[in-house]
């Protein structure tokens, strides 16, 4: 079973910074944004190296339970294990769009906002979340984040307030047909000709892990290529014990033990691991 520590070794091992070129090669992508999604797969699977196609995706289908797309997160599902979101940004420090669904510490079977292909990928309630966010100029992957959502989301019920708190709001006017969705609202027949809808939806954003965790890492502006991971104490503690053996062993990694803001209480510290990687 693959999980995050796997994916820091495998890009450790083998890492390729022009994503655009390896898999243009490959007859796979022409640009960086669905490059990035194809390093994500196979960093995670293990399949870098492996140019039969047909194995590659015999491997992926061992690896993943479930692989969505821009309208149905997740992106990708473990098999037994973790959820991952992939974002790419064009800026080290730019904000991460989330589009109509909030920041997520926990993925969960119930929500409204996932599928029923998701949800009955495999027997599951609550999944941890991966987000891996590149920063990619045209051809290149400049840095590479994997963090726990966990690490700087809030609980669902923060988020979920401000929205059924909006929903509930424009759900209280009057004389309008409203109809059922999972975004804010949706309106039907504003005009008097009943022609006219209106769809309400949110659209989420939240900081850079660049910009949230500033205390903790600096952005190396002279590296090539930098990868940081971020995880929870408990989390990190509960992976494979063979892997956390394999990456304490690679030269040119670093691993530290440090404090992060609790995202519910910030004035709590929370344990966890600080794993980077750099290309000069």
């Amino acid at each position: 079973m693959s999980n995050i520590l796997r994916a820091v070794i495998n890009i450790t091992q083998n890492p390729i910074i022009n994503l655009v070129d390896y898999y243009q090669g490959r007859n796979r992508i022409n640009n960086s944004g669905k490059a990035l999604e194809n390093y994500i797969q196979d960093v995670f699977a293990g399949t870098l190296n492996e140019n039969d196609e047909n194995r590659r995706l015999q491997r992926l289908e061992e690896v993943f339970s479930y692989q969505g797309n821009q309208n149905n997160p997740p992106d990708l599902i473990l098999r037994d294990s973790d959820a991952i979101e992939v974002k790419k940004l064009q800026s080290k420090n730019s904000a991460i769009a989330l589009n109509s669904s909030y920041p997520k510490a926990k993925l969960y079977a119930y929500s409204p906002m996932i599928t029923n292909v998701c949800r009955t990928c495999e027997n599951w309630e609550e999944k941890d979340i991966i987000y891996t966010i590149g920063y990619t100029d045209d051809n290149s992957l400049k840095s590479l984040w994997l963090i726990y959502g966990d690490c700087f989301c809030a609980d669902k019920e923060i988020y979920e307030r401000i929205k059924n708190t909006i929903s509930d709001g424009i759900n209280s006017i009057s004389d309008v047909e409203f109809t059922p969705t999972n975004e804010l609202g949706k309106v039907k027949k504003v005009d008097p000709l009943g022609i006219t809808d209106l769809r309400i939806r949110g659209m989420w954003h939240i900081d850079n892990p660049n910009k949230i965790f500033d205390y903790i890492y600096k952005f190396d502006e002279e590296a090539n290529f930098q990868l940081i991971c971020l995880i929870k104490l408990e989390k990190y503690n509960s992976l494979h014990q063979e892997d956390k053996e394999i990456l304490e062993q690679l030269e040119n990694i670093n691993i530290q033990d440090i404090k992060i803001k609790n995202p519910n209480n910030p004035i709590q510290l929370v344990d966890a691991k600080l794993i980077t990687f750099k290309v000069l």
